[in-house]
């Protein structure tokens, strides 16, 4: 009796307990599932595809731009003299066609009610750090140098370099001539190509084409095979995103001398089979680029037998403080195989080239000049390397 007594009163204990664990332990019903109710998510679609720009037969390009809400659209093109206004239709595509463009490849953007954008729908971007812009290429009734051709293709890789002297991780691009990995044996003179001001490393080659120009001219035997260097020559953007305090010092070229001759040089001699001397080595720059190009240049004969700079950002006032402060001795600028100086006669930078061959010629410096018709533009830039590459590692004085 003791032990059915014991056993009751457990079970009156701890009944309680059970029950309510197993209240709780019971599933309530589900709540009514509304998701069958509702409408099934229509599936993603692209928008309807446009086409920009359209070069048509004639040699006039037609361009689009969808922007529905916009109430006013206009066309900036480097191939105009001024902004062109696009027409609106009843589904939003705004459009223009321009009159004959002469054959090139030119920068455009739309202006889209006061802002500058790229065009959406075409991938030829222009590499730069401030503006974007596209690009469009208007081909003639023959090959342009600049033109993809059915000859043999040189390669381009993009690579990086450890810099100690800045404490970055730097981009830089080049180019290796047709049948560079046929023949381990050979080697190679080296250009180095620098980008104009607010341009990156990559501007040479979707801009200037730099590869179809060398494929081409070395194709029909007009220029000697050789390796293209083109690095990132504005370390500011890095070196402030590092440190917020850093100071631009845009017209100085002693940072990127240094770059040049500690970082870039030996990274690239020892990763390529590229002649070492200076009779293997050029320089060539565009803009600031071409104000780098006779920093280094001119300062270090001993390293560069050929300097070339285009469109350079010197200034009439500024050429003999440059001589004076900056470049070597009219005796070691003598030493270069070649001095090659090319400008638009139309560009703003056209009466600092002309006062550096003036200088040049009152040093007696032997120089060539290249003046063209044009301004500042990346479609002289194509000139300027089309005319120059044929003369560089060709010169035996």
């Amino acid at each position: 009796m003791k032990n059915k007594h014991s056993i009751l009163i457990l079970w009156m204990a701890f009944a309680p307990i059970a029950i309510t664990a197993q209240t709780f332990a019971t599933p309530r019903p589900a709540a009514s599932d509304t998701s069958a109710a509702r409408a099934p998510r229509p599936a993603f679609r692209f928008p309807p595809r446009v086409i920009s720009p359209q070069v048509n037969a004639d040699g006039t390009v037609t361009f689009r731009f969808s922007a529905p809400n916009a109430t006013r659209v206009e066309l900036a093109g480097q191939f105009l003299d001024k902004n062109l206004s696009l027409a609106k239709d009843e589904k939003g595509l705004w459009s223009v066609t321009t009159g004959k463009v002469k054959p090139d490849i030119y920068p455009y953007n739309f202006v889209v009610d006061g802002t500058a954008v790229a065009d959406p729908n075409n991938v030829d971007i222009f590499p730069n750090e401030r503006f974007k812009a596209s690009l469009v290429d208007v081909r003639g009734k023959t090959p342009a140098t600049h033109d993809l051709q059915d000859v043999p293709h040189g390669k381009v890789t993009y690579a990086f370099y450890h810099s100690r002297q800045l404490g970055l991780e730097r981009p830089l691009l080049v180019y290796t001539p047709p049948g560079y990995t046929d023949d381990a044996a050979r080697n190679y003179p080296v250009l180095y190509l620098i980008h104009g001001m607010t341009d990156t490393h990559e501007t040479w080659y979707k801009v200037g084409r730099v590869n179809y120009i060398l494929d081409n001219l070395i194709a029909a035997g007009k220029a000697e095979p050789m390796i293209v260097v083109m690095p990132y020559a504005n370390p500011y953007p890095a070196l402030m995103k590092k440190d917020p305090s850093t100071k631009m010092d845009l017209m100085g070229t002693r940072l990127f001398t240094d770059e040049l001759l500690l970082e870039i040089i030996p990274y690239v001699e020892s990763r390529y089979r590229a002649k070492t001397g200076r009779d293997n080595r050029a320089i060539a720059g565009f803009s600031l680029g071409g104000r780098q190009a006779l920093g280094a240049g001119l300062s270090r004969t001993e390293e560069f037998a050929y300097v070339c700079p285009m469109a350079p950002a010197v200034f009439p006032q500024g050429i003999d403080k440059d001589f004076a402060d900056v470049y070597a001795s009219p005796e070691k600028l003598r030493t270069l195989k070649l001095l090659w100086i090319g400008c638009g006669k139309d560009d703003g930078l056209y009466e600092g080239s002309k006062a550096l061959a003036g200088k040049l010629d009152a040093e007696r410096v032997k120089h060539e000049t290249f003046y063209s018709t044009g301004g500042h533009t990346w479609m002289n830039c194509r000139l300027f390397l089309a005319t120059v590459a044929p003369k560089l590692f060709t010169i035996t004085r």
